[in-house]
């Protein structure tokens, strides 16, 4: 299975990458995508030679050994959008050292093909997919040139396609590779368990519309960790029934910071146990977040925002309840709402754009409980200038805080 032209030292580099990150392997098959036809020169389809690797991998034509899909560096392997379907027999690795490129919006690689999604892994238990190589969205091509929001109900859609979705993909491992230039969100990582995500970087233009850098939806005990986040959107953002997510080590901006949420939206939405830890925000248009829809029903609980440092950004600290990006037909159902519970900002330090620097908008129907701030001092990017803190329905405590924080309710 390994071309006769590859080099030695490659193989013996590639086998350590593979055993490095499972020290069980006891032998590994390569599936080189240069063996199943791909030209690997940017301008060719490769779809079909990487699916091609994929199905000899992931069928067991190398039984008893651990399969690896290879894409080697010094190459660009254009992909049009595909699906990298299991269950599998065993254990997959898909190895990245070159470059991975998507399709412009213009192509007719587009037409009649899932819109939603450029590349997805579906139903894929414990694969792995780690490298030094690039996969490029090349989104500028989807990126409206003037400010655009989704808007459905008047025709309007501006998202492009997620870049990857993993989806239900239990045991998944990300490590290393550099994804860059999303259509749309550049990963989802959605109804999966033990996830761990590191040493990434994802990065795109901080004026790029809804280009997410990471989204977590649906899943559980998923560790991201370690990474560098420059994008025009959530560096992270955690949504609906997900719960004990573990953020450290978080380099993030340009973008809109760290989110849970939006919630509200989708029924009984419902997100518990995060734990955001050590993370820097630079720049960023919001740092660390909770937001809900008005009128939606679900929790959001026992989250904690620990260790952040804030450079320079805007609107640092915030709950908002009454969100509604498209500030036009908002919902005014003050009926119900998500409760927010058991949220803690501790131990954060940093400067702000903003006046207002600790934000804390909760429902007039529920309020926000057991909010904690300890040890929170923000000071403006701008010597001399004051900072102040603003509540609404929030029930809590504030020790050892700059500015003061006097607007909990007990």
């Amino acid at each position: 299975m390994l071309p006769p032209t590859m080099d030695r030292c490659g193989i013996i580099v590639i086998l350590t990458v593979v055993c490095m990150a499972s020290c069980a392997v006891g032998a590994t098959s390569i599936f080189n995508v240069m063996s199943f036809g791909a030209v690997g020169d940017g301008r060719t389809d490769d779809s079909q030679a990487f699916l091609s690797a994929w199905r000899g991998a992931c069928d067991g034509r190398a039984r008893g050994t651990t399969p690896a899909v290879y894409v080697p560096p010094n190459r660009t392997f254009l992909l049009n959008p595909l699906t990298f379907n299991g269950p599998c027999r065993t254990r997959m690795y898909f190895l990245i050292s070159g470059t991975i490129i998507a399709p412009i919006k213009t192509s007719s690689a587009w037409m009649g093909k899932q819109r939603h999604v450029w590349i997805l892994f579906s139903n894929v238990n414990g694969l792995i997919v780690k490298g030094k190589g690039v996969v490029n969205g090349q989104g500028s091509s989807w990126w409206p040139k003037t400010l655009c929001f989704d808007d459905p109900a008047n025709g309007q859609f501006c998202k492009g396609p997620t870049g990857m979705i993993f989806r239900r993909c239990n045991g998944l491992r990300l490590d290393g590779f550099t994804k860059i230039n999303g259509p749309g969100s550049h990963m989802l990582i959605m109804s999966s368990n033990d996830v761990v995500v590191s040493n990434l970087r994802v990065i795109a233009p901080g004026d790029s519309p809804n280009t997410d850098g990471i989204d977590i939806s649906g899943s559980t005990k998923v560790q991201i960790r370690n990474s560098f986040i420059a994008t025009g959107d959530d560096c992270i953002a955690i949504s609906a029934g997900s719960s004990n997510i573990d953020i450290s080590g978080i380099t993030c901006g340009p973008g809109h910071g760290i989110s849970i949420g939006s919630l509200g939206s989708g029924g009984f939405d419902a997100v518990e146990n995060v734990r955001v830890r050590n993370c820097t925000l630079k720049e960023t248009i919001t740092g660390v977040r909770i937001k809900t829809i008005q009128g939606g029903k679900g929790y959001a609980r026992n989250i904690s925002f620990e260790g952040i440092k804030f450079v320079a950004v805007d609107n640092p600290i915030q709950i908002e309840q009454f969100y509604c990006p498209l500030k036009k037909n908002c919902p005014t159902d003050t009926s119900s709402s998500v409760a927010i519970s058991d949220i803690s900002f501790i131990a954060i330090s940093g400067t702000s754009i903003a006046e207002n620097v600790i934000n804390l908008s909760c429902s007039q129907s529920i309020g926000c409980k057991n909010i904690k701030l300890d040890r929170v001092y923000l000071t403006s990017s701008t010597p001399g200038k004051k900072v102040s803190a603003n509540c609404n329905n929030a029930h809590g405590i504030a020790t050892h805080t700059r500015p003061a924080v006097k607007c909990l309710l007990p």
